[in-house]
């Protein structure tokens, strides 16, 4: 009996870099590494956040909560990817695909919504110094990142369910190394201009609402600085300020690189690299860059 949907498969092969072997070799012993930095930065993030009474503020409890979501992002794709670098099976069942779609989309979604709330956190900091404490209450910093993670979530449970919906006629060879929806897309044996469309409009939405709000911020933030006649001040202002700034460059960059194209013009090995560096490279980098130049941190490591 021919298979006509997702559903009949009893799983799908992830066909990763295999017309690569020896990249397969290197790619395995970078990723370890790049894994395992990633863990002890955000780790260390985390626990610096809730060890040190003086980390206690609302930027570092998103700082934190950033930090779990890179870790739950980096380790829903890349310890999978290590196994099938190594191994000769590299399917994954229909359920597992399922749910690597919706955990990584989730993530994404979220993350892009918590760096909009963090660049608000900024601008208060900045521009309303006298009612930061005031404005930035602790109840609401829970709220605007519990809004965050069930909004990111709710997105991904609109699309998961449109992506595979779609019918793939007994195709089950992904030319990816994990479930990600251009690949997934490829898959169909019908036009899938619809829900592309629908996808594009939904990512357009979470991508530059939250750009609006870290444009606004950044946009008033730049406007206080200019005001402080002080070369210090200035410094001082654009250290709080940068490292969240080149968070915001970084996911943003990759997120458009990745998503706001057309179909046409998706090259299968372009999306693979550029994948590789938002799933392991960003969350990598995110502590170092927020603990390099910070004084608040290296002090908290310090202490602790």
């Amino acid at each position: 009996m021919e298979q006509k949907n997702g559903s009949s498969f009893t799983g799908f092969i992830l066909l990763g870099f295999s017309d690569q072997p020896q990249l397969e070799r290197v790619l395995f012993v970078v990723l370890l590494i790049f894994y395992l930095l990633t863990l002890l930065g955000n780790t260390t993030i985390i626990a610096l956040s809730r060890l040190d009474p003086h980390l206690h503020t609302p930027m570092y409890f998103f700082l934190s909560n950033l930090s779990f979501l890179d870790l739950c992002y980096t380790t829903s794709t890349v310890p999978q990817l290590l196994v099938h670098l190594r191994a000769a099976d590299k399917s994954i069942s229909f359920g597992g695909c399922v749910a690597q779609l919706f955990v990584s989309l989730g993530l994404g979604c979220t993350e892009c919504i918590l760096l909009g709330v963090m660049a608000f956190d900024r601008y208060a900091a900045v521009c309303r110094p006298l009612h930061y404490t005031v404005i930035m209450h602790p109840r609401l910093c829970a709220l605007m990142a519990s809004v965050s993670w069930f909004t990111g979530f709710a997105n991904s449970s609109m699309e998961t369910v449109l992506i595979f919906l779609v019918p793939l006629c007994g195709r089950n060879k992904i030319d990816h190394f994990f479930c990600e929806v251009p690949p997934l897309l490829k898959l169909a044996c019908v036009d899938t201009t619809v829900i592309e469309s629908e996808i594009l409009f939904f990512s357009i939405i979470f991508l530059f609402i939250p750009v609006a709000l870290i444009t606004f911020s950044y946009g008033q933030i730049v406007r206080a600085v200019l005001r402080i006649k002080s070369t210090a001040g200035q410094r001082k202002v654009f250290g709080t300020c940068g490292s969240h700034f080149t968070v915001v460059s970084l996911f943003y960059g990759m997120a458009i690189c990745a998503y706001l194209q057309p179909s046409n013009n998706y090259s299968q090995d372009q999306g693979k690299f550029i994948s590789l560096f938002y799933t392991i490279v960003t969350p990598m980098a995110n502590p170092f860059i927020y603990t390099l130049r910070n004084k608040d941190v290296m002090g908290a490591m310090k202490n602790v």
